[in-house]
């Protein structure tokens, strides 16, 4: 396996402009949880280190971003999946190719994939419910690359507390 770096710009978001100065610690003294009323979406993340930035590109959900803007992260759904497992949504809508990820993993319950483009690092994880008519949960970040050891840590915590309203 490859080194975990977090997913390709084309798949889920857009790309915002890198900072000059690599931040080597992250500001985070506390996490919170986001839970989506209208979806269950619910997952952690790092209290004080983003802001509200309105919608997601993607579904129902909530975009996060620092105060400064060089990151940013997202929670949706997807109801377009219903019926798609894991392996069958990437196959169907990977809007690059399968070997510019950096990393890849997918199971029958959800898929995480990262890449670096043009300085940054892209990851993101879509989980499914046992029921494939329910729509996916997903999470998307993108921060500088230059700070992905900074970021390693909060991506993974992030990402492992993704879960529904009755996880």
């Amino acid at each position: 396996m490859r080194a975990w770096t977090p997913v390709a710009a084309a798949l889920l978001g857009a790309i915002l402009p890198a900072t000059p100065a690599a931040a080597q610690t992250l500001p985070v003294s506390s996490w919170t949880t986001y839970s989506d009323p209208s979806t269950g979406t619910r997952v952690d993340f790092p209290e004080g280190l983003f802001v509200p930035a309105g919608a997601p590109e993607r579904g129902p959900g909530r975009r996060f971003r620092t105060p400064d803007g060089r990151a940013e992260f997202s929670i949706y759904t997807v109801n377009s999946a219903r019926g798609e497992t894991p392996r069958s949504y990437l196959q169907n809508n990977l809007k690059v190719p399968r070997r510019v990820l950096d990393y890849e993993r997918v199971t029958k319950q959800f898929f995480a994939v990262s890449s670096l483009h043009q300085g940054r690092v892209y990851y993101s994880r879509c989980n499914f419910a046992p029921d494939q008519s329910a729509p996916m949960h997903c999470i998307y970040l993108a921060y500088p690359a230059r700070e992905k050891k900074a970021w390693d840590a909060v991506v993974t915590r992030i990402s492992l507390s993704l879960r529904p309203r009755h996880a």
